[in-house]
């Protein structure tokens, strides 16, 4: 592979924004809030490997859950970047519904 295509996959990688997925039960609004529940699971290949399972009875301990996101940060990025590929992070948040 020649220096430039090398170099421009490189910064294309870098420059890749961030993403997400929100799921919100009832509709309504993105919440901008504190999640209750924020951790980064890992994922090797480009996310091809890796499977997660998060627990939102026990993370809302029967509240009920108001929001669940998957985010692929910068910090992700640049993480899947340096690593090449091989370690590819994402970020789970799950917002519990208040006083329920």
């Amino acid at each position: 592979m020649s220096k430039h295509l090398s170099a421009a996959l490189l910064a294309a990688v870098m420059l890749t924004g961030c993403a997400s997925v929100t799921v919100r039960p009832e509709g309504g609004a993105k919440l901008s809030s504190e999640p209750t529940y924020k951790d980064s699971k890992s994922y090797f290949f480009w996310g091809l490997k890796g499977e997660h399972t998060i627990d939102v009875q026990e993370i809302c301990a029967g509240k009920g859950v108001d929001q669940l996101q998957s985010q692929y940060t910068f910090g992700n990025g640049f993480l899947t970047a340096i690593t090449l590929g091989i370690y590819a992070p994402k970020t789970a948040k799950v917002w519990c519904k208040e006083g329920v």
